[in-house]
């Protein structure tokens, strides 16, 4: 299949560079394209990739018939209609921490330029003048910084902070306390921070929690002479009561890179000297946008072939997948759902999936959705995605349970799904070998170990003598090679199941003849 991609932020080259490596993808770049002209082409794209220029909304995305994956070459996703992308099963994923060393260095850089008041003087020395004496400032040795926020910029911004000497409060009410710790920042309440702080910076996301957060009232209650950084969003500090605390002297000075309106109308900072400002540069360094390219490219190709991507944005449930253990079983899981869909004759209502050994529930909410993406598949009408496979199978009617076996012993993790309908039962198991190992361990109640990936042949049969010659028999006459041979039995004169990885499809008239081998009770052809 050939993927077609539409781009239309400036991305750096390197992005261009690992699409063209791809022969199955198609890249437009079309940075800074109109809206109305999107609309008109976007029809014939599986993924477009934008930044803040592009607004994705609702009669985008239904133009864009074809779209699987949104992608966002930055953090903030306030320009994508995610809800009405979600409920269509497109996939969105943003580009969170590929800025935060620059932003975190910005923060410091408004700070110093603001505390040594260098705007003013550099435009002094421009105009021809000298006047050493204006431009007295302080320094940061010593100082109290509050840090609003402990995230991926804040503990950066604290680092530095520690390096300049500088007492370090922070406030973050979901963050763990020995992150505080390992960052040398002292845990308090905000109203604590505000009272307590020199220096003020916030670096929050914008949520209805965190808008308006450093208001009037919180303004007044810091120290005279404060002085407050917004590198993070707009709208986190009031500007109006920035304003008035700047002109009363109560708010010694201010770096301002993030605006409520972007660019600000009559901008009211601009006279005031004591004031930094800049463009929402936060990300704007070579570095940065390097690492926003090569992710968005790597992740929208993981993306348009079904692989797990990092950062999906649409499933605000889960966090970033950091594990590398995690994500192998999610590859795995998505593996045996598809297995465990082709093996089937019943018409499956519950599900249950027991994480077992080392892995737990609390890890395992993508691991279920991919097992269930690859079994509804090749069932349903209309695309399934991690985003929307768990709304897929409630609407078949599957109900799905999660179950954590801790005492399992026989590996260090591994995952079980039993499939049931009122009557019968279907169970199938895998384990991961290390990272990308991946096997299925278990059928029912035969045991494995096979890499589940190719085209396979599930037999099962009577126990009895040659049966597996006349299968190898038959593989061969028909120039069927076999890659891996995997033959499990109950007990001794029970029930057999092999499972054969072989290099080819096995087409119908030799599973029939299959079929027709004494002792064999049922034949499936298998292909993920």
């Amino acid at each position: 299949m050939m993927y077609r991609i539409l781009i239309t932020g400036a991305l750096d080259e390197v992005a261009l560079q690992i699409f063209g490596a791809e022969k199955d993808v198609q890249t437009d770049y079309r940075p800074d394209l109109p809206y109305q002209e999107i609309l008109g082409i976007v029809g014939d794209y599986h993924a477009i990739v934008s930044r803040s220029e592009t607004t994705i909304t609702r009669e985008l995305i239904d133009r864009g018939r074809k779209l699987k994956v949104i992608a966002r070459a930055a953090v903030g996703i306030a320009n994508i209609d995610v809800d009405y992308a979600t409920e269509k099963g497109i996939l969105v994923f943003n580009t969170p921490g590929k800025n935060t060393n620059s932003a975190a260095e910005l923060t410091m850089g408004l700070l110093l330029a603001a505390v040594r008041k260098i705007i003013p003087a550099h435009r002094k020395l421009q105009a021809q003048g000298w006047d050493r004496h204006s431009f007295r400032g302080s320094e940061l040795l010593g100082k109290t910084i509050g840090i609003i926020g402990l995230g991926n910029v804040g503990h950066r911004v604290a680092q530095y902070a520690r390096a300049f000497e500088m007492e370090v409060l922070a406030y973050d009410p979901y963050i763990a306390d020995d992150v505080f710790e390992s960052y040398q920042a002292h845990k308090v309440s905000l109203e604590e921070l505000i009272a307590r702080a020199d220096v003020i910076t916030i670096h929050t996301p914008k949520t209805a929690e965190t808008v308006n957060m450093l208001d009037a009232a919180a303004i007044a209650r810091m120290k005279p002479g404060v002085v407050l950084i917004n590198a993070a969003r707009g709208s986190l500090i009031n500007e109006q009561a920035l304003l008035e605390g700047l002109k009363s002297g109560h708010v010694a000075a201010a770096g301002i890179d993030t605006w409520v309106q972007e660019p600000p109308k009559d901008n009211p900072f601009k006279d005031l000297p004591q004031v930094v400002m800049t463009p929402h540069i936060g990300a704007s360094t070579l570095e940065a946008q390097r690492r926003i390219a090569a992710t968005v490219a790597e992740q929208t190709l993981r993306a348009l072939r079904d692989e797990v991507v990092d950062y999906p944005v649409n499933m605000p449930r889960f966090k970033v997948l950091v594990s590398p253990r995690v994500k192998s079983y999610i590859v795995l899981a998505e593996k045996l759902g598809s297995f465990a869909m082709q093996s089937l004759d019943f018409n499956p209502r519950h599900i249950q999936v027991m994480y077992r050994g080392e892995l737990t529930s609390e890890e395992g909410a993508m691991i279920r959705r991919a097992f269930l993406k690859g079994f509804l598949k090749n069932t349903a009408e209309e695309l399934v995605t991690f985003v929307n496979a768990e709304q897929k199978a409630g609407e078949r009617g599957i109900s799905i349970e999660d179950i954590d076996d801790p005492g399992f012993r026989d590996y260090a993790s591994a995952v079980k799904f039993i499939v049931s309908d009122h009557d019968q039962t279907f169970t199938i198991g895998g384990v991961v070998l290390g990272e990308n190992n991946y096997r299925l361990s278990l059928v029912n109640s035969f045991t494995f170990e096979v890499i589940p990936d190719g085209f396979m042949l599930y037999i099962i049969n009577n126990d009895r003598p040659g049966v597996i010659g006349a299968i190898g028999t038959l593989l061969g006459e028909n120039r069927v090679n076999i890659s891996q041979f995997e033959l499990s039995r109950n007990m001794p004169g029970g029930q057999a199941m092999s499972i054969i990885r072989v290099d080819t499809r096995i087409e119908k008239d030799l599973l029939d003849k299959l079929n027709a081998v004494p002792n064999i009770v049922a034949v499936r052809s298998i292909q993920i």
